[in-house]
């Protein structure tokens, strides 16, 4: 399978359509081994992606008894947001950086996510969105991130629709913690996220019915609900676009058992 086009820079003019750089990847492979590989699979699976209506909706298995927790009206009704999923090149390969957010917040306090809120008057669109969260939340300059593409909108049952942007950052990119709603910064590989294996199944109550949802263990980090599902939609995507399976030796957790 080939993937050719011209990459973008956030920084050199709008362009919400996402495309490649010149990586070739191999269809026939049956695993994803080489960091390099696995990259140019993440740049194959998000080409052509884009803000346009009408966006994919990530489908989030629900029950049927629990359907109308996010009806069709009711995702009508949902308030735009958006997040920055940031990629960057480390000796080791590549990762994703995750944030913690802090115990004194009023929702999803002490929780995993990634930087990011609602759409606000001045964004210019949800991209704008991501990177102006981004900056404010863990410093991170919107120069430094090249926007690739777009994983599909998930909806949630407190009332938003997230639009997940994916960024390669620069190798030499600053991040800090604000303190205010972020308290640590932390990156999983990304062979960890394109590994199926590391997505186990789980189950909350939420009025009165049982909410599937995803959940990832890494290194002490629980990575679940919305942001593990952002992240299953990004390992499928991977996976799919290569026409492989994407394994390794370990889910960054031995200890974790579904």
């Amino acid at each position: 399978m080939g993937c050719t086009a011209g990459n973008h820079r956030i920084n050199q003019g709008r362009n919400i359509t996402a495309t490649t750089a010149n990586h070739n990847v191999p269809g026939d492979a049956t695993h994803v081994s080489d960091a390099d590989n696995l990259q140019a699979c993440l740049r194959c699976a998000l080409e052509g992606t884009n803000l346009r209506a009408p966006r994919p909706l990530s489908n989030l298995e629900l029950p049927a008894r629990a359907r109308h927790l996010l009806s069709e009206e009711k995702i009508a009704r949902l308030r735009p947001a958006a997040v920055l999923v940031p990629i960057i090149k480390r000796s080791q390969g590549w990762q994703v950086l995750l944030t913690q957010r802090t115990d004194t917040l009023r929702r999803h306090a002490g929780q995993i996510s990634f930087p990011g809120g609602s759409q606000e008057t001045q964004d210019q669109d949800l991209v704008a969105t991501a990177l102006r969260e981004s900056h404010e939340e863990i410093g991170l300059a919107p120069t430094q991130v090249e926007v690739i593409g777009f994983l599909d909108d998930y909806p949630t049952i407190t009332g938003f629709r997230i639009t997940p942007v994916v960024g390669v950052l620069d190798e030499a990119a600053s991040v800090l913690a604000d303190g205010v709603e972020v308290a640590e910064i932390f990156e999983v590989p990304l062979a960890t996220v394109a590994n199926k294996q590391s997505y186990k199944r789980d189950t909350l109550v939420r009025d009165g019915f049982e909410v599937p949802y995803y959940a990832i263990n890494h290194i002490g980090y629980r990575i679940w609900g919305a942001t593990a599902g952002m992240l299953r939609d990004l390992c499928l995507k991977i996976n799919a676009s290569c026409n492989v399976s994407y394994t390794e030796n370990s889910t960054g957790d031995p200890n974790f058992r579904s």
